[in-house]
């Protein structure tokens, strides 16, 4: 095949999903697991939904297992959703199972793709939109080489009718929020808290309860909530994480519905 014509093939393909993921109705930012299971569940209903991710591989910290094991833990309803996806996963304990983190990834990467999610990987998020209501109504995207790099270059938009920060730790939407001249998230003290300290087994409790709008039209998920709200983190068992992609899916759902 001639050069050129590989050359036409990539990008005529690629500016085609990007020109048709300018306009959506939700966009995730993160591509871990609360991310793509997020944009799972609402493509599947015909949601239309883009994720963009920092990096060059998907699956935030699953690939990594407990580190660089690359085994994941679940428990009972962890599971369910696995099983929703047909990954193998195996009882240790009594309610305990365990996953290979790699099959878990691609496997739930795939999935979202293929129910309708376009995955856009090497873009990174640097501040959202809002209009007149002060309610995020997209999202200000450029190459990740461009900040890894340290270039001048003006970035990209896309419209969204609700965004889901699913950065992770860092709550990085979230953290672009807050440093908008009076911009408060729905916390206590209208700021990220920061997560806790390790404690699997309460961060596991809390992060669906932390999983919610914070800000009009902007939803957490995943680590990114428990940073929110200020509850510790749990380590490589990630049954949490996928609930709370699910979670996440749902409250976007209901906001979509009020818009």
């Amino acid at each position: 095949m001639d050069e050129v014509v590989i050359s036409r093939a990539i990008v005529e393909s690629y500016l085609k999903d990007f020109m048709e993921a300018m306009e959506v109705d939700v966009a995730i930012v993160g591509a871990g697991p609360s991310g793509l299971v997020a944009a799972y569940s609402l493509a599947r209903e015909g949601v239309k939904v883009a994720v963009f991710e920092r990096h060059l591989r998907v699956g935030g910290g699953m690939p990594g297992g407990g580190m660089m094991f690359n085994r994941i833990v679940v428990q009972e309803e962890g599971k369910r959703i696995l099983d929703e996806f047909d990954v193998s996963a195996s009882e240790y304990a009594p309610g305990d199972y365990i996953a290979d983190s790699l099959e878990a990834t691609s496997t739930i990467c795939a999935k979202a793709i293929k129910a309708g999610a376009r995955v856009f990987n090497l873009i990174s998020v640097e501040d959202v939109m809002t209009r007149g209501d002060n309610r995020v109504s997209g999202l200000v995207l450029n190459w990740s080489a461009t900040s890894w790099s340290r270039l001048h270059v003006d970035p990209l938009t896309v419209k969204c009718r609700v965004a889901v920060d699913a950065t992770g730790h860092d709550a990085e939407v979230c953290r672009m929020v807050v440093k908008k001249a009076g911009a408060k998230l729905r916390t206590k003290t209208g700021d990220v808290a920061g997560e806790g300290f390790m404690w699997a087994e309460r961060g596991e409790s809390e992060i669906l309860d932390n999983t919610r709008e914070v800000y009009p039209g902007l939803v957490v998920t995943g680590m990114t909530a428990n940073a929110v709200f200020g509850s510790p983190r749990m380590g490589a068992i990630f049954g949490g994480m996928l609930l709370s992609g699910k979670k996440a899916a749902q409250v976007a759902r209901g906001l979509l519905g009020q818009s």
